[in-house]
C-alpha cells in the first residue's frame, strides 16, 4: 500500500471543527472569561486578584476552586473529584496554599489524614468564583439566546451524565 492510499480520503475539516475541539475552546473562554472577571472583582484579595490578573491563576487553580467541599476533602477525594492525580492535586494545593486561598487542617475523623480548607480569603475567592460563573452564564445565553443557551445546557447535562458520572 502506498502512501497517500493511508490517507484519508475525507475532507479534514472535520479534525478542527469537531464536537470535542469546540467544547475545549467553549471552556478555555469560559474559564478565561471567570478569571477575567474574577481578577476585577474588588470582593477578591488583592494579592489574589493581582495573581488572576498576571494570568498567574489558570484554570488548573479552578479545579481546587470547583471541587474542594466547603468543610474540605481529603487530597485524594479532591484529586478524584478533580480527575487529577493526586500529585498533580498536591502541587496545585501546595500553590493555593502559598497563595493563601486554602490550608491543610488535620482531619477530625482521622487524626492520621489532613483536609485541605478554604482559608477566609479562599471563602471570598469561592464568592467572586460563585459571581463570576453567573455572570460567564448569563453573558453565554445574550451571546446565542436563551433557548439556544437552554438546548446547550440540556444537551451536556444529558451528555455529561451519560456514562454514570454526576455533574454536580
Amino acid at each position: 500500500m502506498s502512501e497517500p492510499d493511508l490517507l484519508p480520503a475525507s475532507d479534514p475539516a472535520w479534525r478542527i471543527t469537531h464536537l470535542g475541539r469546540l467544547l475545549g475552546h467553549a471552556l478555555r473562554r469560559f474559564d478565561e472569561r471567570v478569571l477575567w472577571l474574577m481578577a476585577r472583582n474588588v470582593e477578591v484579595p488583592l494579592a489574589l486578584a493581582n495573581l488572576a490578573a498576571r494570568d498567574q491563576i489558570g484554570a488548573a487553580h479552578i479545579h481546587i476552586t470547583r471541587h474542594l467541599a466547603i468543610g474540605g476533602s481529603r487530597l485524594t477525594d479532591l484529586a478524584l473529584s478533580a480527575d487529577m492525580s493526586k500529585q498533580a492535586m498536591g502541587d496545585l494545593v501546595t500553590q493555593c496554599e502559598a497563595w493563601g486561598l486554602v490550608t491543610r487542617v488535620l482531619d477530625a475523623r482521622d487524626k492520621r489524614a489532613k483536609k485541605v480548607v478554604f482559608t477566609a480569603s479562599g471563602l471570598l475567592w469561592l464568592g467572586a468564583f460563585e459571581h463570576a460563573v453567573a455572570q460567564a452564564e448569563d453573558e453565554f445565553r445574550t451571546a446565542v439566546g436563551q433557548d439556544v443557551a437552554t438546548v446547550v445546557t440540556l444537551g451536556l447535562e444529558a451528555y455529561a451524565g451519560a456514562d454514570g458520572l454526576s455533574v454536580s
